[in-house]
């Protein structure tokens, strides 16, 4: 089968043809048949350098052989019996050891999940159902999160959202004053905030800002969730709070957390979490939160989990990752240079954005730096992908424990290559 006619068969079984907007291609996006390490290959044999790593879900790699041997161990004992078992408790003390916040773990079926399940724990801890968010900051897809997903935007982003649910979202820029002034109204209660910045790290949060904004938010008596999707695990074992020593009430994880499984977490303080308990009982409800969902903690996520922890908690892992990143982005800095292309590689940790442009990510908004041309987008996009290299959407990607100085150096050759297209076919005017 090749790629186009597996495209076509999709558009006759699936909306679009896909099952994720982001996996929307123009002519057919590519149907990946097996992946190992860092690299995958498509329905037609042809390889990719991979450094969209499913999501920054694959921290070890893709396949990696101890997750391998746990699933397939789990499966010959037990795949579901919707009961409690002994690997989600060995799961959920390894998150209780490694982050700071996390006195108390409860398991979800994805990262939307985790972060609609904590803003419900934030809104019935404060009793205070208003939401503050920060401009650009994504947490996933469901209604309570959409209004400000896109930056400079003050709407959802998506029809079929209740004026009533964003009426209940308020969102303010990435700045302490700002902060501040939004929390003046007291009928908000939970604060949440992409610890990286917004979208992994595109638009960086100083550390201190970071600070600040959740020094601002605990003054008035908010709860405060660090969305730690994307930097729990890769950050530091115990994502940026742990790394940067800011500390929340409640965290959401997801992707690592599971061993690159489907699936989620939400961590945090015992006072809070233990609302889910079902001996808690608040104004006639008991548990005082609600919280189901069929695979929460399923045993071949939690196997999974389970034989990741002990590679993750070392921090090896985190630190080849990183190393990997800091190649390639000064590669892509070089090559820049070398072409007399205004723009710059940056990231923190393992994390590898991309800006066409003057200016600097640390004064632009997100709006600008998600604001460049779509077809200047594309032609990168789709330029790295023809020269064999497959990156995350937009401009961005990021490295895993399997990446390679070898590896890295490949794809470097694949950004000149890239560059050169660009520059002959007029997307730099």
């Amino acid at each position: 089968m090749t790629n186009k006619s597996l495209s076509l068969r999709a558009k006759r079984a699936l909306p679009g043809g896909i099952s994720h907007e982001l996996r929307f291609r123009e002519p057919h996006p590519i149907f990946v048949d097996r992946a190992l390490g860092a690299e995958k290959w498509d329905a037609e044999g042809r390889r990719y350098i991979d450094f969209k790593m499913g999501s920054a879900s694959q921290m070890l790699g893709h396949c990696h052989p101890a997750i391998v041997e746990a699933v397939q161990k789990q499966a010959g004992r037990s795949i579901f019996s919707a009961d409690c078992h002994e690997a989600e408790i060995h799961w959920a003390e390894w998150i209780n050891r490694l982050y700071p916040c996390a006195e108390r773990t409860r398991f979800t079926a994805s990262g939307t999940e985790a972060t609609m399940l904590a803003i419900r724990l934030g809104r019935a801890w404060s009793g205070r159902e208003h939401v503050l968010r920060v401009d650009g900051h994504y947490h996933g897809w469901h209604d309570q999160v959409l209004k400000g997903a896109t930056p400079g935007s003050g709407q959802a982003a998506s029809l079929g959202i209740p004026a009533a649910i964003d009426d209940l979202v308020q969102v303010c820029a990435a700045d302490p004053r700002a902060m501040e002034s939004a929390l003046q109204d007291d009928r908000i209660g939970t604060v949440i905030i992409e610890a990286s910045g917004a979208n992994y790290g595109c638009v960086p949060l100083p550390t201190d800002t970071l600070r600040a904004l959740r020094d601002v938010a605990r003054r008035f008596n908010a709860v405060v969730i660090f969305d730690e999707i994307i930097t729990g695990f890769r950050w530091s074992p115990g994502g940026r709070q742990a790394r940067d020593g800011i500390e929340p009430d409640l965290t959401t994880l997801a992707k690592i957390v599971t061993g690159g499984l489907p699936g989620g977490a939400v961590c945090g303080r015992a006072e809070i979490m233990e609302l889910m308990n079902n001996a808690t009982e608040r104004e006639g409800f008991a548990p005082a939160v609600s919280h189901k969902g069929t695979f929460n903690g399923s045993p071949l996520v939690a196997a999974a989990a389970c034989a990741a922890m002990p590679l993750l908690a070392s921090g090896e892992a985190q630190a080849k990752a990183d190393a990997m990143a800091t190649r390639m982005r000064d590669g892509m800095n070089a090559a820049m240079v070398e072409s007399g292309i205004s723009g710059l590689a940056y990231g923190d940790s393992s994390v590898i954005h991309l800006y066409f442009g003057r200016g600097s990510p640390d004064t632009l908004t997100p709006a600008e730096i998600r604001g460049l041309p779509k077809a200047q987008v594309r032609a990168y996009r789709d330029g790295m992908l023809a020269h064999g290299v497959d990156m995350m959407s937009h401009m961005s990607g990021l490295t895993s424990a399997a990446h390679t100085p070898d590896l890295i150096d490949e794809a470097l050759g694949a950004f000149r290559a890239t560059l050169s297209d660009m520059i002959r076919n007029g997307a730099f005017e």
